[in-house]
């Protein structure tokens, strides 16, 4: 058998076992779309609803369907001399030892396939084939709209106020954006589920549609039912992707990412960045069918995920990582707790807005009518940046959101020392 250097295509539906750096056996290219088709019907949890109309033949784009992924020889072959890949075998311009032992020098594991192991374990989803690693959520993000829309033509629906990656992402490959403002009354940020099917019912050009949850700025987790009832929509062909980059802050498993089994047309990302406190290494992660995520796979760039990123993650899910990830937030879940507390006795705070379920607080700044004041936040924003050293978020701009900040949770003594600074702020 001939090795595949990177500059032969792989043919369309052929499947190759190839083994990777662990031993780990991996498939490559998924079979034929229309092979892949039959499993990726949506069947209803209610018999009496009729099947939903997903499948990845009309969701994907055609030319991603028909994508040829690059190929190297190490997807087939990846022990003993290697000599295909243009390395430098001398070992790397490192002096660490750590270094020297992870062969720098080498190319990482195209597959990641100890890592995809250890998260399937960690979320409890049956199979590795059911995930997609990249550089943070954002490359997630944007392999989603560049698989799913077709530039210049297809939209994806946002429900502000959100994660602002999502417009962007949009914007860069030329795809519109249809917004469904979230219910901000009593400041709690809950979905308008009729609003968003009255969208997608009228615009058929919606291919992706963007559930923050917990929501950024919002702090709020969505209602598993409001979530289910988009999921399960007749008259929708597109995906629902959902962002639980702060699920792990939630005081009781909130994920959504087991639904994977049973919604072919559902995306969960999620990422290493928040609750493992792993934001330097760029660790995202997608969870969805295996159709959906064998497409991720082909369409990333090649070994997008370095050893050292790999290294740190497998490590942070070892038990004893998993560990002090739980007990950092629980930190932060008493840290959160008393910056909600103290920051509504001053009388400039007039509410701590959204759910607080991730590792930050909306804090409301009011004026003396005790109206929403973008002005007075504004201005302590700059004071706390400029004069005092810290920085918060300014938030006001968005939907619901008038004179607020967004604060993340710090230490112990960070907190101390911004309520400090506060307090001499609203004295003055």
């Amino acid at each position: 058998m001939p090795v595949n250097d990177g500059t032969t295509p792989r043919l369309p539906g052929r499947v190759c076992a190839s083994k990777c750096r662990s031993g780990h056996f991996r498939s490559g290219v998924m079979n034929h779309p229309k092979s892949a088709l039959k499993s990726a019907h949506l069947q209803p949890n209610n018999k009496n609803q009729s099947t939903m109309p997903f499948t990845l033949e009309s969701a994907v784009r055609p030319n991603i369907l028909r994508l040829q992924p690059y190929r190297c020889a190490r997807d087939d072959y990846s022990e003993g001399i290697l000599l295909d890949a243009n390395e430098n075998a001398f070992g790397p311009a490192a002096s660490r030892p750590e270094h020297i032992q992870m062969q720098l020098e080498r190319y990482p594991d195209p597959h990641q396939a100890v890592l995809k192991e250890k998260l399937k374990e960690f979320r409890g989803v049956p199979s590795t084939d059911y995930f997609f690693v990249g550089v943070g959520s954002d490359e997630s993000i944007d392999l989603a709209i560049r698989i799913f829309c077709t530039p210049g033509q297809d939209k994806i629906l946002i429900t502000p106020p959100t994660y602002g990656m999502y417009s962007v992402s949009a914007n860069i490959n030329d795809v519109g954006i249809v917004k469904v403002p979230l219910d901000v009354e009593g400041g709690r940020f809950s979905l308008m589920t009729e609003n968003i099917k009255n969208a997608l019912r009228s615009d058929k050009s919606i291919k992706i549609v963007f559930l923050c949850s917990p929501g950024n700025p919002t702090g709020t987790l969505l209602r598993e039912q409001d979530i289910r009832e988009i999921l399960e929509f007749e008259e929708y062909s597109g995906v629902v992707l959902v962002d639980e980059a702060y699920v792990d802050f939630c005081e009781k498993e909130s994920s959504v990412a087991s639904w994977v089994t049973k919604y072919p047309n559902l995306i969960v990302i999620q990422t290493l960045s928040k609750s493992f406190g792993l934001a330097g290494i760029r660790l995202g992660i997608a969870i969805a069918n295996p159709q959906i995520a064998q497409i991720f796979n082909n369409t990333k760039a090649p070994y997008n995920i370095s050893t050292l990123t790999s290294s740190v993650a497998i490590s942070a899910l070892e038990d004893s990582g998993l560990e002090k990830m739980k007990l950092h937030v629980r930190l932060i879940w008493e840290q959160r707790d008393r910056l909600s507390r103290e920051l509504l006795k001053f009388p400039q705070v007039g509410a701590i807005l959204g759910g607080n379920d991730g590792n930050f607080v909306m804090a409301q700044l009011v004026n003396e009518k005790g109206e929403p004041d973008n002005t007075l936040a504004v201005a302590v924003y700059k004071r706390l940046a400029e004069v005092e050293g810290i920085v918060v978020r300014f938030r006001g701009m968005e939907v619901g959101c008038g004179g607020c900040l967004r604060i993340s949770v710090g230490t112990a003594d960070e907190n101390s020392a911004l309520l400090e600074k506060l307090n001499l702020i609203f004295k003055s």
